[in-house]
């Protein structure tokens, strides 16, 4: 296993005198067996971030290191990293013990242990029943199994993960979500795992990296992200439905300063009989909650309630009050969080 290190790594591509940068000085340090998520929207820079750790992709200034060793000018085959792909990329004439052990193979890591390791990789996995079947006659959850077990038999230092749920069902990413995290319980190995769903990202990670347009946002434990987010782009991108964020509400009258963004989660604002005065454009019924769409003014919110609050008719008024001390303040110039309001 190893630490993972980011040095103002930066990511630019040059079309004569044009140059368009797209990972703009990320610094972090992934600990030794920590697994980390990189969460963003598509084409934030994530899945690039991740290639330059592969070494699929060249690093245009500063350093990446894995364990003691700085990687810029490694070949990925001399990294000691394993990759996992959204596509699965199994070699459909082959088994499934085969796809697992051919890397094995072509490094000539004698059969006994290619058999050992292919067999307690298919055992945690689960899949040991598979191994003389060809991919075609897997489901999907069940392929990507086998790309993991084919990363695993490697033994690398470093799990690398691209997006690979995003072709399965819901139930299935459920489910693969809780094998991934049994995988890194028994096995500790460093993970960094790309998606930009914000689900993956807060049942999975240690620790989240959030990007927007190549620009690190925040980097912290998913109860950080969620509680303290540290700009507005991270308060409307984790959680669902997104925070609110308001600039013409009465700040002063909840201690803020009177020109910053203020924000408060669905979940902290309370239906009642006094608070802020809303018109109710629309309500979702979603099983044991509610989410109630209405205005303040010209800003809309969202609301959310459980199922024993009745919900509002469709154009009525409704008053709702923020939830003491779940309040957010954010600079409305440059949207960074605001500590002292």
């Amino acid at each position: 296993m190893a630490s993972i290190t980011f040095k103002n790594v930066v990511k630019q591509y040059a079309s004569g005198k044009t140059v368009n940068k797209v990972i703009h000085g990320v610094d972090a340090d992934i600990g030794d067996g920590e697994f980390v998520v990189i969460v963003g929207p598509s084409g934030c820079g994530k899945s690039t971030l991740l290639r330059m750790v592969a070494g699929l992709e060249v690093i245009s200034e500063g350093e990446i290191s894995i364990g003691d060793r700085v990687v810029n000018d490694l070949e990925p085959s001399e990294r000691d990293i394993a990759m996992v792909f959204q596509n699965y990329a199994l070699y459909p004439h082959m088994s499934v013990f085969d796809n697992m052990a051919y890397g094995l193979k072509i490094a000539k890591v004698p059969l006994a242990e290619i058999k050992a390791r292919v067999d307690k990789a298919a055992k945690i996995l689960e899949i040991g029943s598979f191994l003389t079947r060809k991919p075609r006659e897997l489901s999907g959850g069940q392929r990507q199994r086998v790309a993991m077990g084919r990363a695993i038999v490697r033994q690398p230092k470093v799990f690398l993960f691209d997006e690979p749920l995003s072709n399965l069902d819901a139930k299935l990413r459920a489910q693969t979500r809780l094998e991934i995290q049994k995988l890194h319980r028994e096995l500790g190995i460093t993970s960094l795992f790309v998606t930009h769903d914000q689900v993956e990202a807060m049942t999975l990670a240690q620790r989240m990296l959030v990007m927007n347009a190549g620009v690190m946002e925040q980097f912290d434990t998913p109860e950080v992200v969620y509680n303290r987010p540290a700009t507005t782009f991270v308060a409307s991108f984790i959680g669902s439905p997104p925070m609110n964020l308001l600039r013409g509400a009465p700040n002063a009258a909840h201690g803020g300063p009177p020109d910053a963004i203020l924000g408060v989660r669905p979940e902290h604002l309370n239906l009642g009989n006094e608070g802020w005065m809303l018109q109710v454009d629309t309500v979702e019924l979603l099983g044991a909650e509610r989410l109630v769409h209405a205005r303040l003014g010209d800003e809309r919110l969202t609301i959310r309630t459980d199922e024993a609050t009745p919900a509002p008719a469709v154009g009525s008024t409704v008053h709702a009050r923020p939830t003491p001390g779940r309040l957010h303040w954010f600079d409305a110039t440059t949207g960074r969080r605001l500590e002292s309001a």
